[in-house]
């Protein structure tokens, strides 16, 4: 088991992730993705949203960010899932899945970071990120049937990926 942060898996070790994924290693990676490098400063992640502030995006996040879920099923991860850590009984539901699953299994798990990412973009108190993050996340089931742009600034939560060793 490994339990990290987005920055540590996507981009300081994005090449262990995708290979740990590719050779299918029977192993459950727990991603703490929090949009920010929260513990050394609050620099901008791979996992940033656009337009976000952070120390070294004073003007707003101009790149892309990664969806974590997309890059480790592409990578070959047989489970793989996202949920949010305000919704605490289908993230624990998750957890357990994963972690007795046989194979690569990939979590990424939505918490968010009050001090670095929200005192910099509008969110006056944790509750306020968890309201949010509450507000914006929808699950894969209706996300299915939704339009682009009624999914526009929403975050798909639920399971992706759920097959057997390959």
């Amino acid at each position: 088991m490994v339990i990290s942060g987005d920055g540590d898996l996507s981009s300081i070790g994005g090449n262990h992730l995708i290979h740990a994924a590719r050779r299918n290693m029977d192993m459950t990676v727990v991603c703490a993705n929090n949009s920010i490098y929260g513990m050394t400063g609050g620099q901008v992640a791979s996992t940033t949203p656009l337009g976000s502030f952070t120390t070294t995006t004073p003007k707003g996040n101009l790149e892309r960010p990664f969806d974590l879920c997309k890059l480790a099923e592409a990578a070959g991860a047989t489970f793989v899932a996202r949920q949010p850590v305000a919704s605490p009984i289908p993230l624990t539901r998750t957890l357990k899945k994963a972690i007795t699953h046989k194979g690569f299994s990939f979590v990424e798990v939505l918490s968010p970071c009050p001090t670095q990412f929200g005192r910099r973009n509008a969110f006056r108190t944790a509750f306020d990120m968890i309201q949010g993050l509450k507000n914006n996340c929808v699950s894969a089931e209706k996300a299915q049937g939704m339009s682009r742009e009624e999914l526009a600034g929403k975050v798909v939560v639920g399971e992706f990926v759920n097959s057997g060793p390959k």
